[in-house]
């Protein structure tokens, strides 16, 4: 086995449910085989989450909460601080392992477990600033204010692309705000989730922490994800994942009166205008673009460039893609690795067949690469494409490497209304030097989508800021800002220190 697999304690056959400090077997469970799209090969098997199991698992969650919710948030914001020590320990093994299991570049493997190290850091801070506001009131001697209380249970939902990082934005804040976690990983990509599992595990016990404050079930979402959309006993339910996941898991919390943080879809674009500086632009885009192999959900998928510089944006963005280095993505000179399985392969070839069948035109890339070191079948060239923003293929979100590249000829508001012309409304962004320009863009006329930058890409978020997105992205908010108030339920109080009985509104009622 490789070494840094040894160092995170995966073995060959893993449990895929655990309490925090202890491990669910059963020697009858489902065996998931989870191999690297690195290479082809088989990592480790993990069992899946029974029922049974399951059931174990939110009820030892259900009795942590109520021990959990009884320590001062200092004191459980001291607990997050040695879980980011731990990660900073574990950096290295565990960026190699988000590498070699999801295929991302080590770069960005490590730059995943360094976001974890630092929604630690702000989550610390947050454990003493969970303030509420105290208000005026109409009625003599009396004194209103709000409060946040926690919540529970809350259930993550996380996808492939970000196996680890999405997790600790909420099991963190949450956890500093007095709620117990219940992470279901990708099935694709649980080994990550295993091991972060095995890291929790010695700070809960060092700390003599309650059974079920970190807990971990590894199973399909048809049984195991369904269960926990139906389950009231979760509040809250974070899901990370395509639109379509995410409008039934929305419509199922929500009918039974649950709260949701939706992270879905995707569609991405850059406008570039003339006052751009094509030496920020152009790698800023290609970054976006082919990062993670077009498996973010802040990827670029679409450029939005004026008639002025088009061609010359077009020639630049070609010759960038020419320089791409593709291949193990745990060799740092690879600028991008491979996709996770050879259906998001089948899905990228397909979109470029039906787009150039809408009238597209295919300017590089977009081959499967076969032969030495691509033995996984999951290796692609990243593609672009000239398009126009109503095609069929340019709406939809495709989960790979395709950028469209798409002309505009009048004033910035047509590029604005071109950007805002997709159900989406994630991450956006504008290359300019023009100030008005900027201001336009960031106004409530502009960009409609969740985050928008201004010379930088659509991708690489930091964890200080609120992340998440407008329409079929899905509304929800996690990480930094006041992202922290959706993990609690807020209280208004208010306390008479009169002697009478005043009521609001002056309305009179003698006996």
């Amino acid at each position: 086995m490789m070494e840094f697999l040894k160092q995170l304690n995966l073995g060959a056959s893993n449990a895929g449910a655990s309490t925090g400090q202890q491990w669910l077997a059963d020697d009858s469970a489902e065996q998931l085989a989870i191999h690297s799209p690195v290479n082809g090969e088989l990592i480790a098997k993990v069992s899946l989450c029974t029922q049974a199991q399951y059931q174990q698992v939110i009820e030892q969650a259900q009795q942590a909460f109520v021990a959990w919710r009884q320590v001062t948030a200092p004191q459980r914001g001291e607990i997050v601080r040695q879980i980011g020590q731990a990660l900073r320990d574990y950096k290295q093994p565990l960026g190699e392992l988000v590498s070699y299991e999801m295929g991302k570049s080590l770069q960005e493997g490590l730059g995943e477990v360094q976001e974890m190290i630092d929604i630690c850091d702000f989550a610390v801070g947050l454990s003493r600033q969970l303030c509420g506001s105290t208000m005026h009131s109409e009625r003599p001697l009396h004194r209103m204010y709000d409060q946040y209380h926690p919540l529970g249970i809350v259930g993550v939902v996380s996808a492939f692309n970000f196996p680890v990082a999405v997790w600790s934005w909420n099991a963190m804040i949450a956890a500093v705000c007095g709620n117990v976690t219940v992470w279901k990983p990708s099935e694709k990509t649980p080994l990550t989730a295993i091991a972060c599992q095995h890291i929790l595990k010695d700070i809960l016990a060092r700390n003599n922490l309650p059974e079920g404050v970190f807990s971990l079930v590894v199973g399909t979402g048809a049984e195991i994800g369904e269960s926990m959309l139906d389950d009231k006993r979760i509040p809250l339910m974070s899901v990370t994942g395509s639109t379509r996941v995410g409008r039934h898991a929305g419509q199922k919390v929500a009918a039974r009166f649950g709260k949701s943080i939706l992270e879905l879809g995707g569609n991405n674009a850059i406008i570039i205008t003339p006052n751009a500086d094509l030496k920020v632009a152009i790698p800023g885009v290609a970054f976006g673009a082919v990062g993670t192999a077009g498996q973010r959900c802040t990827t670029t998928r679409r450029v939005i460039v004026h008639e002025s510089v088009y061609d010359k944006v077009k020639d630049a963005l070609v010759g960038a893609y020419g320089k791409l280095r593709i291949g193990n993505p745990l060799d740092q000179n690879n600028h991008v690795g491979p996709l996770i399985d050879k259906a998001s392969v089948q899905a990228f070839s397909a979109a470029l067949d039906k787009v150039q069948a809408e009238g597209g035109k295919l300017l590089c890339g977009g081959e499967v690469l076969s032969g030495e070191g691509y033995a996984s079948g999951c290796y692609v060239k990243p593609a672009i494409v000239e398009a126009e923003n109503h095609f069929q293929m340019v709406q939809e979100e495709t989960f790979a490497p395709i950028l469209y590249l798409i002309k505009y000829s009048g004033d910035l508001q047509q590029a604005i209304d071109l950007q805002n012309d997709v159900a989406q409304g994630l991450s956006s962004a504008i290359f300019t030097q023009n100030m008005l320009e900027a201001e336009q863009f960031l106004a409530h006329w502009g960009s409609d989508c969740g985050i928008a930058n201004v010379n930088i890409g659509t991708s690489g978020a930091e964890i200080g800021g609120a992340f998440g997105g407008e329409k079929e992205t899905g509304g929800g908010r996690e990480s930094g800002s006041d992202a922290w108030k959706a993990y609690m339920r807020r209280q208004t109080n208010t306390i008479n220190y009169s002697t009478a009985l005043p009521l609001a509104q002056g309305i009179k009622f003698d006996l």
